[in-house]
């Protein structure tokens, strides 16, 4: 078990140096990164990519809510933890660079329509989608970091799980869900692409 925690770990931090440096060279290379990010040739790939990577991203984020709900009912300790260690695995390994191909394609997709921040559809689907990471961040990681702690005391022997890590596991759910609700806005914005005003405009 430590073991996966510790290569599930290196892959997080793999994941996040990728995106910091990407972040590093679009601020050094400004020019480059936008004349790049332009180039007709790599838009119909970004359309496809951003496509692909949000539905799954977005997929797997809701399969494993209901994934995990069920196993909750079950009420069996081993499916419980099978389960929560699938879920956390795809998380980590799946879903983070989802998240990336989603950004980047997005960001390179946006270039091509205007100034993203006076759009009114576009510039709020990136905000919902800011919103939902960081409910994601604040609310599903330490609760995460405390669930691996108590499953990492659990004897071998023990036949239920404790009444804290069951509602931890519940107490996720519901995170989980809060984050899931602005990305089904996001994609509603992203289909229907609705006249509203920009966020750039809402302080004016």
């Amino acid at each position: 078990m430590k073991t996966k925690s510790i290569k599930t770990h290196y892959v997080l931090v793999g994941f996040l140096a990728m995106m910091a440096a990407m972040i590093g060279f679009a601020i050094v290379f400004e020019e480059a990164f936008t004349a790049l990010l332009k180039h007709p040739a790599i838009y119909s790939h970004a359309r496809f990519l951003h496509i692909a990577g949000a539905t799954l991203f977005f997929a797997n984020a809701v399969v494993g809510m209901l994934w995990e709900k069920r196993s909750l009912a079950s009420g069996s300790k081993e499916v419980i933890l099978h389960t929560y260690n699938t879920v956390a695995l795809l998380d980590s390994r799946f879903s983070s660079p989802l998240i990336i191909l989603s950004v980047i394609s997005g960001l390179s997709l946006s270039f091509g329509v205007g100034e993203l921040w006076q759009i009114g559809w576009l510039s709020i689907s990136f905000l919902l989608f800011l919103l939902s990471g960081i409910f994601w961040i604040v609310g599903d990681i330490p609760t995460q970091y405390r669930i691996k702690q108590l499953i990492s005391t659990l004897q071998a022997g023990d036949q239920t799980l404790p009444d804290e890590l069951i509602r931890l596991l519940k107490l996720r759910w519901w995170i989980s869900m809060v984050g899931v609700v602005p990305l089904v806005i996001v994609f509603i914005l992203m289909v229907y692409k609705p006249e509203v005003t920009a966020v750039a405009d809402w302080l004016r």
